[in-house]
């Protein structure tokens, strides 16, 4: 069973390459989901994948890429009836 949670990242998260950072991060520790920036500053992702990867992209995103700054993460638990495949990136929401 995949663990799934959607998190929502603030800070100075875009314009900083987060959202990339996100997608290989997320590739590299094989989990399925999408990463987009949302119009009040923030970055959201959805991950899906065991209990372990899923905890590792967790704690990847509380730092993430260099020049980003994280000041919070608010992390919800989903139960999606149809999972993603792949890592991608969607449009601003």
């Amino acid at each position: 069973m995949a663990l799934q949670a959607r998190l929502t990242i603030t800070g100075r998260v875009q314009g900083v390459g987060y959202r990339d950072w996100a997608i290989a991060t997320g590739l590299r520790l094989g989990l399925a989901g999408w990463v987009r920036n949302r119009q009040d500053g923030a970055v959201e992702a959805l991950i899906v994948g065991d209990e372990s990867a899923v905890g590792r992209m967790i704690e990847a995103c509380r730092r993430g890429p260099p020049l980003a700054r994280v000041d919070e993460i608010d992390v919800d638990p989903v139960d999606l009836d149809i999972l993603p495949e792949g890592f991608t990136r969607l449009p601003t929401a």
